[in-house]
């Protein structure tokens, strides 16, 4: 039955994506190499042929090889081109700290740029792959989606000169999956990790510096790596500055001046990040402190424990894992300390700028998945 509602669901856009385009009308679709918007561009693309232009934007916050991969792996199914862009976002959002201020330059900078290119393509209309927790979670303030203009207010014709159209924005993660499976999207992009808008941007906790960028993007490709067949639904890395201070007790820190988004009821929390020091095996071994974050000193959003330390470096490495099937909730992924130390050990050896590696034990709610 979802197969059969899914394959409706397609023709339903294919259709409405005709209707709206009409039959001179060029569109410009924005591709990242995730499942939501390459799947996007491709039902774009089976409703509207050549007339789909897609184009791959390298923000300087993307993965390693992003780029030149994503076209490798879309090459006979959806042309792209690549258009470089990055020392423009770099030189914007060097050195600002506030999460919700990053998303929002981000978002001002990434639409700007997607106006120009279909200014010189003569585009009208530009394709993106927002779905259902993009628009509910922008919408409830708990944090801005770069990818959500007119649910918060905001007018893409008048600010930029095109109409969005959003052909995935009723589905969740997994029926965006099915869709693309339906599609013939290859599987190396229906199950790569999801990757937010500003990818390594909002994973770079705190100020933006290029150094940090730098360790996010290496500790980003070791984590992928490694953790590929652990079960997980979703896994990273973050990093910030690795500056703690004590919080009433030799076992647990706080980290002093990093924050990080959460969620309490249907409001978006930014508050500190706290450090455990203490022994564990797994992570569900910390379930009962974890419940008891709102009330500690700082009203903290989360927690991770320390898997490795040392006294060289200066950052914090965070490995983030969950397992979920909409992305609306999300549980840890529980895994055994020495499996994490074997990642870790790893992680320092090829990242001498780490200080410590900690492992998130935080589900959402009260954190949200991505820390800002």
């Amino acid at each position: 039955m979802a197969g059969d509602w899914l394959a409706s669901y397609i023709d339903r856009q294919v259709k409405e994506l005709r209707e709206k385009v009409g039959r001179e009308g060029c569109a410009l679709a924005a591709v990242s190499g995730g499942v939501d918007s390459t799947t996007a561009a491709v039902l774009a693309y089976k409703a509207l042929g050549s007339r789909v232009q897609a184009v791959f934007i390298d923000t300087g916050f993307m993965r390693e090889g992003e780029a030149h991969r994503v076209k490798s792996e879309l090459k006979g199914i959806l042309p792209l081109e690549i258009v470089d862009y990055s020392e423009r976002f770099l030189g914007s959002l060097e050195g600002l700290s506030d999460a919700e201020e990053k998303r929002k330059k981000f978002r001002s900078i990434f639409y700007s740029v997607l106006s120009e290119e279909a200014v010189k393509r003569g585009c009208r209309y530009l394709v993106q792959g927002t779905i259902a927790p993009d628009i509910i979670e922008t919408v409830g303030g708990i944090k801005t989606q770069h990818n959500v203009l007119a649910q918060a207010g905001l007018n893409p014709l008048k600010n930029y000169g095109f109409t969005v159209l959003e052909p995935l924005k009723e589905l969740y993660k997994d029926e965006v999956r099915r869709v693309a499976r339906l599609l013939g999207v290859p599987d190396s992009v229906v199950e790569r990790q999801p990757f937010p808008g500003p990818g390594l941007l909002i994973r770079v906790v705190g100020g933006l510096s290029r150094g940090k960028l730098g360790v996010a993007r290496r500790a980003t490709r070791i984590v992928e790596e490694q953790m590929g067949g652990w079960g997980a639904s979703q896994y990273f890395a973050a990093v910030w500055i690795d500056d703690v201070a004590n919080v009433g007790g030799g076992e647990l820190l706080i980290y002093r001046g990093v924050r990080a988004t959460g969620v309490r009821g249907d409001a978006r929390r930014y508050g500190p990040i706290v450090l455990y020091r203490g022994g564990w095996s797994r992570p569900r071994d910390l379930e009962g402190m974890v419940s008891r974050l709102p009330s500690m000193p700082g009203d903290p959003v989360r927690m991770v424990a320390e898997i490795y330390s040392r006294n060289s470096g200066k950052y914090a490495v965070a490995i983030r894992a969950v397992v979920t099937e909409d992305f609306m909730t999300a549980d840890i992924l529980d895994v055994d300390r020495q499996r994490l130390e074997h990642l870790a050990l790893k992680i320092a050896s090829e990242i001498p700028e780490a200080r410590r590696i900690v492992y998130d034990v935080t589900p959402k709610p009260p954190a949200t998945i991505e820390y800002e």
